[in-house]
């Protein structure tokens, strides 16, 4: 615009450069905008956007300049030239925003993999502090379930600065990852809500415990996938597995050896029973899961008490140990769950 003084102060003098000349030219000769002014228009919107410009003065500053000026063409012209400095102006939003949401992703990724470097700077970018402590918790299942939709909804109650969500491939599964400072369990709750209500049957989700730093994301992040394997594996019924309730099974893996000697040295007589061991593990399992109570398991594997007895009678005879003597329990149960983890029998 030509008059610098119709120009708010905070915004460049040449942002809407010609303008004005086309607000004359549409009053005299009755022309409308041509395609080198929209791009014009659009340009500047963009700009605007980019220097962080209020919308409503860019546009106010444009309908401002039509003051005084007559012709039946004048008001089509400022018509289309707010039009085109509006688009302009979301499509660099727009873009922003995306620009933001990738760059967010590629953080969020560098960080689960722990590669390290600018991580502090870069979390700094999206107010993280490495040094805190974080949860990581992954959701197995996203199928056709939008993610975006969840972090919205996560980042409007909790702010954008404690959600990070990223979607990982593991094994040919998508895992939808929450990363949330360990001040905010509410945070893990709420992510487990969404996908409860938003993901198809079979879902699970999978919580690491609390850990400090960029590399205790990590050892979080690993712990939360890694309770959904041993869930798996032990053929748990639980939507929800915390690593916390399953140290003891990494425990028992480290010594492999002991583990197979151990099931196999317990357990390799329930091979002889009629029907295959698998109705007696299930039915230990059953009684563990169940603190002792028979009645509890009977109801848990759809059968009779009775037949929970006569079970519990055949696994005693087989292999010389009853559930109902602690330490021989003990051994027992160990040795049930060593089975899943062995895949015991082939």
């Amino acid at each position: 615009m030509s008059d610098r003084s119709a120009v708010p102060a905070d915004l460049p003098a040449d942002l809407l450069g010609g303008h004005l000349h086309t607000l004359r030219q549409a009053a005299a000769t009755g022309l409308l905008p041509g395609r080198a002014e929209l791009d014009a228009y659009s340009a500047a919107g963009s700009r605007a956007a980019e220097l962080g410009l209020s919308l409503r003065v860019l546009v106010d500053t444009a309908l401002a300049a039509a003051d005084g000026l007559a012709g039946p063409a004048v008001l089509p012209a400022l018509r289309k030239a707010v039009a085109a400095i509006m688009e302009g102006y979301d499509q660099a939003q727009l873009a922003a925003i995306r620009g933001a949401d990738v760059e967010r992703r590629e953080f969020v990724d560098d960080l689960l993999q722990g590669r390290a470097e600018r991580l502090a700077e870069r979390a700094e970018h999206f107010g993280l502090r490495l040094a805190e402590s974080y949860v990581v918790a992954v959701a197995r299942g996203l199928q056709d379930v939008d993610p975006d939709r969840i972090e919205r909804d996560l980042i409007a109650r909790f702010g954008s600065h404690n959600i990070l969500l990223a979607v990982r491939s593991s094994d040919g599964d998508e895992l939808l990852v929450c990363v949330v400072p360990a001040t905010l369990p509410a945070a893990v709750g709420e992510f487990t809500h969404h996908v409860r209500s938003r993901f198809p049957a079979g879902w699970r989700v999978g919580v690491g415990r609390p850990q400090r730093g960029p590399g205790g994301v990590v050892a979080s992040y690993r712990e939360a996938a890694g309770a959904l394997e041993l869930a798996d594996r032990l053929g748990l019924k639980h939507d929800v597995v915390k690593a916390a309730d399953l140290l003891v099974f990494p425990v028992l893996l480290r010594d492999r050896s002991a583990m197979e000697d151990l099931v196999t040295s317990v357990l390799s007589p329930l091979l002889d029973a009629r029907g295959g061991p698998e109705p007696l593990l299930e039915t230990l399992e059953a009684v563990f899961a169940a603190q002792g109570n028979q009645t509890a398991a009977a109801r848990r594997l759809g059968i009779s008490t009775r037949a929970v007895t006569y079970r519990l009678q055949r696994v005693r005879h087989l292999t010389g140990f009853s559930p109902d003597e602690p330490t021989q329990r003990f051994t027992l149960e160990t040795a049930v769950l060593g089975a899943r983890l062995l895949d015991w029998p082939p």
